[in-house]
């Protein structure tokens, strides 16, 4: 009579989907790690007993490794960056995405050579489970980093000139072209674009966007305007634009606070909104809704980018190697065009 087969031994994935939690849960929960709640924990142990599974050793040692926290970085030069309507959306998302995986969010800001210092290590020392890491501008100093670092890196928008394995992003092209179809279609042949800084990937596409729109209309792009992406770099922009094409008759401005800047402007120069000049903005921000007028804008989904971004994060973790996700946008027509 032939021996029976050897019974195959359960696997962690099977243990996580035994008790309804996330593989990176159930490893953190075997090797009595920080940041489990009570509740998955046992739910975890109990899997364990109904499936009789026995932990691989080796890769004990590298569960044991695991911090239960992942590490939002923005590279930018202002710590008031985080009170950007923006990127407080993204955080709430990515906490969101994270709170599931029973992963705590860390925030850290790279405005300086000592914050940069920091990443760094935070990227050599795996302080983290992995890291998002957003903003970077071209040759930006972390940029190089990612490609050694110990742990997962998530892109929130694709770096200039790279195209990293990981990454979320927002279709800026397509919304930018739409924007500026939309004024076409409003009778403006002076349209201009107040663009957001150029060594980012979000101003440059934002402007292709735009260019590619006039020029499939056989109208004239005009050169860029450059702003930071905040408000008062979108009235100085405006007010520089004004003073080289006074004869401009529509505006598109690459987020929405740099468009409010440019409502500011106009005002003061004594221009009618949309009568004299139309403004399209980016991004669907609460600023949009309360300007005056009410702004037209590009909507992206905000919220979801972090949440895609820590999902991402989350899955590379856990092991798996998942594609790049380009996000929708959509116009929203309201009272500035």
């Amino acid at each position: 009579m032939a021996e029976d087969a050897p019974r195959r031994q359960p696997t962690l994935d099977e243990v996580a989907e035994r008790a309804g939690v996330s593989r990176s849960v159930a490893s953190r929960a075997l090797n009595n790690a920080p940041h489990v709640s009570r509740a998955k924990r046992e739910a975890v142990e109990r899997a364990v007993r109904q499936l009789g599974y026995v932990p691989n050793p080796s890769a004990r040692a590298l569960a044991t490794r695991q911090t239960g926290a992942a590490a939002l970085v923005i590279s930018g030069e202002d710590p008031s960056i985080f009170a950007d309507p923006f990127f407080a959306q993204v955080i709430v998302g990515a906490s969101a995405a994270l709170e599931e995986a029973d992963l705590h969010l860390m925030l850290c800001l790279a405005a300086s050579d000592r914050g940069r210092k920091r990443v760094a290590e935070l990227l050599r020392s795996r302080g983290a489970d992995g890291v998002m890491l957003m903003a970077l501008r071209e040759d930006d100093p972390l940029l190089p980093l990612t490609v050694k670092a110990q742990m997962p890196v998530v892109f929130g928008g694709r770096p200039v000139g790279a195209s990293p394995r990981w990454y979320v992003d927002v279709d800026n092209v397509g919304g930018a072209r739409e924007a500026t179809e939309h004024l076409i279609t409003r009778g403006r042949r002076r349209v201009a674009a107040l663009c957001g800084r150029l060594d980012t990937e979000a101003g440059r596409a934002r402007y292709r966007g735009y260019r590619d729109a006039l020029l499939a209309a056989g109208l004239e792009p005009l050169p860029p305007q450059e702003g930071d992406f905040t408000e008062p770099s979108g009235a100085a922009a405006m007010a520089a634009l004004l003073a080289n094409y006074p004869d401009v008759d529509a505006v598109f401005a690459a987020n929405d606070n740099m468009a409010a800047g440019a409502l500011r402007t106009l005002r003061e120069a004594g221009r009618t909104i949309p009568a004299d000049v139309c403004v399209v903005g980016f991004d669907d921000l609460t600023v949009a809704q309360f300007a005056d007028p009410p702004l037209t804008t590009v909507h992206q989904p905000i919220q979801a980018l972090g949440r895609e971004m820590a999902r991402m994060l989350v899955s590379v973790v856990n092991g798996l190697d998942p594609t790049p996700l380009i996000l929708p946008t959509r116009l929203v027509v309201r009272s500035s065009a």
